[in-house]
């Protein structure tokens, strides 16, 4: 499986989608609920998870998988 994890803020709902994909894979009432799915997903499909603030920007950024910087620490 491919296609980094997003989670964002959308309609007054927090939602994850799968990069490249034109819908939500789900919907959720809070960015708690929607964080800790997203961050299965993308550790199940060992991807990226962008965490996106309510106003869109890149809040946070976690790699679960093959991390291809060669940047030591």
């Amino acid at each position: 499986m491919t296609g980094d994890i997003e989670t964002y803020f959308q309609g007054g709902q927090w939602k994850n989608k799968v990069e490249g994909s034109s819908r939500a894979a789900n919907i959720h009432d809070s960015k708690e609920a929607a964080v800790g799915k997203g961050r299965d997903m993308a550790r199940e499909r060992k991807v990226e998870h962008f965490i996106r603030t309510k106003d869109g920007r890149i809040g946070e950024r976690n790699t679960y998988g093959h991390d291809p910087r060669t940047i030591p620490g």
